[in-house]
């Protein structure tokens, strides 16, 4: 490729001296030269910094802490790239990653691309995160070069009703950004960024089922590290409600129920959480009463099914349910919701 574009690689990092120096390893050591690594330290109180300051040639910037979505809108602040790649400081890229992806995206001229991974689980057994997604195989067909391409429409219906593409995963182009990171959202955030983008313009992508990347987790994931009633609560109540408030206006009314049913089965799960795990039967019916005002039809059909996982699960042997406590946390609602349809 004639005339690579400059890179910025941006790495949000929090209590991470462990694993931060891995992932700077891991963009330093791309096959693809032309880029600039910023490490953004969101206040960390271990020995991040000083791990960050063993490598010469990245750009260190440290600020108070105030979360990842703002590390991230800091990093870009001072990025210099017209392609920006966000790297997640406990994950790990492939030496081919950047070139990989920026060839695609320059080629066919696109928004942004994200590539497959090998996701990493708490009982130790890794496995190929995208082959399966269920929002993602009516694509498959379209494989070509080993990749798949999304035009507009394929877009908005993908993004609304799952985040295939961890901050990771994804290869963009800066002027595709529509205003940064949410700094309002608690999970969310790179969901919330790629919404932005799709709504705003008509927006082309493409991804890979190559495994470009390792995803790795540990108890302070921003994600992974979190109890699912934490998840729900946060990601799927809190974050989703933003953003059904932010774009309500621009989605039409099957857009906006495929939202509405995610907000409304998290909704119902977390009841049954509080009634299975706290015996707090006041809490449970004051969340089951929120999910039934925004879907009522949707609220009483997905109920059973959901209260009678949950009883299975208690009942069922630790090991068990060891399993599904991992398989829920790498799993999200909407893939739940589409399997109960």
């Amino acid at each position: 490729m004639k005339n690579l574009p400059l890179v910025s690689v941006i790495i949000p990092t929090y209590n991470r001296a462990d694993k931060v120096g891995d992932a700077i390893n891991s963009a330093l050591n791309q096959s693809y030269k032309n880029l600039e690594v910023l490490v953004v330290d969101d206040g960390s109180t271990d020995d991040t910094e000083k791990t960050i300051l063993n490598f010469p040639t990245v750009r260190y910037i440290r600020q108070k802490h105030a979360g990842q979505a703002a590390a991230r809108n800091n990093g870009l602040h001072h990025a210099s790239g017209e392609i920006i790649a966000n790297l997640d400081s406990d994950d790990l890229w492939d030496s081919n990653f950047i070139e990989d992806c920026v060839l695609k995206l320059e080629t066919d001229q696109l928004d942004f691309v994200f590539a497959n991974w090998m996701q990493q689980t708490k009982i130790g057994h890794d496995w190929d995160f995208l082959q399966n997604d269920p929002f993602l195989k009516p694509y498959f067909p379209r494989l070509k070069n080993n990749w798949i391409q999304l035009e507009s429409d394929d877009l908005r219906d993908l993004y609304l009703q799952a985040c295939p593409s961890p901050s990771s995963a994804v290869v963009m182009r800066r002027t595709s950004i529509h205003k940064g990171w949410d700094e309002a959202i608690h999970i969310g955030d790179d969901w919330a960024l790629y919404i932005d983008m799709i709504i705003s313009k008509k927006c082309r992508a493409a991804f890979t089922l190559k495994k470009l990347w390792r995803k790795r987790i540990d108890d302070i994931n921003i994600y992974d590290g979190r109890s699912r009633a934490e998840v729900l609560d946060l990601l799927y109540n809190a974050d989703i409600s933003r953003i059904i408030g932010r774009h309500k206006h621009h989605l039409s009314k099957k857009e906006l129920m495929k939202l509405n049913k995610i907000h409304s089965y998290s909704l119902v799960e977390l009841s049954k959480h509080k009634i299975l795990r706290e015996h707090d039967i006041k809490k449970a019916f004051h969340l089951f009463r929120k999910a039934c005002s925004i879907s009522i039809l949707f609220s009483f059909q997905a109920a059973p099914q959901i209260f009678f996982n949950g009883i299975k699960r208690q009942v069922g042997s630790p090991k068990l349910n060891q399993v599904n406590h991992v398989r829920d946390q790498q799993s999200t609602v909407t893939r739940e919701v589409v399997a109960g349809n």
